[in-house]
């Protein structure tokens, strides 16, 4: 297969480790900045034009899209789609998961328990509403955080209005969530493949810290999921039309809670602390759907 792996920075661990996958399984691979892509359209003609090169020739596609060009990605990714290449993550689905709110909503209608979670009007913060809903500590977080940037814990509701209204006054969308206290800093993150746990590992904040983000110094360890665990995050990746995700999970009093989903989740963790190959395990995944795609194929000859 020839496959292009859309990433800002080939230098970072995730995508070496997908580059390597792919060259151990024999296949042609090349790593392409996403938003040095030019998208030629015109009727019943799509093409991908990239530093003065048509991308023609090529099988499949893995998106690794930042949360920062979100837009940009996942358009490219569709120009992909709509050109017959397979991606291991549909630029719809990226979409679904990566605005937080968009993503709480899909799981919430569809009977997924996550943390109880207010999005303010962006005219007036109504304190009484807060206090009600959500109430104190509670944890604030821009609508696209990423790595535990942007997400604060309000120990007041003086201190969650203060807050909120300085978010808003630069144009800032939040959250207003619940503060899981007996979850103790600690998360589940999930790494699921074409519908399968590959991997799950537990974080664990700094002391003093409340975010069990990596890239802010929690440590991990390996950690099983309960089957309870696992049917939910395949049920997650299911209804948001995911096929490579990571699921974060928080462990409360009520039963484990959907903190995020990841539809571009970083390996370095994962592989490290899990010893398991999950890039190896994405190859695979495309493996058999190009297999599935060629036999499909055939039969209809």
């Amino acid at each position: 297969m020839r496959i292009l792996i859309l990433s800002r920075n080939p230098a970072l661990y995730s995508t070496r480790s997908l580059l390597r996958a792919c060259y151990r399984a024999g296949h042609q691979a090349k790593v392409i900045d996403h938003l040095l892509c030019d998208l030629l359209i015109e009727k019943g003609k799509l093409n991908v034009s990239y530093q003065g090169e048509l991308l023609r020739n090529y099988d499949a596609v893995i998106p690794r899209i930042g949360t920062s060009v979100t837009t940009a990605g996942t358009n490219v990714v569709r120009q992909f789609e709509k050109m017959g290449l397979f991606s291991t993550t549909r630029a719809d689905a990226i979409l679904r998961a990566r605005n937080k709110l968009r993503c709480y909503q899909i799981l919430a209608a569809e009977g997924i328990d996550v943390p109880k979670t207010l999005f303010p009007n962006f005219i007036q913060v109504d304190s009484v509403l807060i206090d009600d809903f959500v109430k104190s500590p509670n944890v604030i977080k821009l609508l696209e955080s990423t790595h535990g940037l942007g997400v604060i814990l309000s120990e007041s509701l003086n201190n969650a209005t203060s807050t909120i209204e300085a978010f808003q006054r630069m144009k800032h969308k939040v959250l207003v969530q619940e503060f899981v206290e007996e979850s103790n800093g600690t998360d589940i993150r999930a790494l699921l493949v074409d519908g399968h746990v590959i991997a799950s590992m537990r974080r664990q904040a700094l002391e003093g810290e409340f975010r069990s983000n990596l890239h802010r110094g929690g440590t991990a360890s390996i950690e099983k999921l309960t089957e309870q665990e696992k049917f939910l995050c395949r049920k997650v990746c299911r209804i948001l039309g995911l096929d490579v995700a990571g699921v974060d999970i928080l462990r409360s009093e009520r039963g484990p809670l959907i903190l995020e989903v990841n539809s571009s989740p970083g390996l370095e963790g994962i592989e490290n602390y899990t010893g398991i190959d999950v890039a190896g395990s994405i190859v695979r995944y495309l493996e058999r759907r190009m297999q599935k795609r060629k036999n499909y194929r055939l039969n209809k000859i």
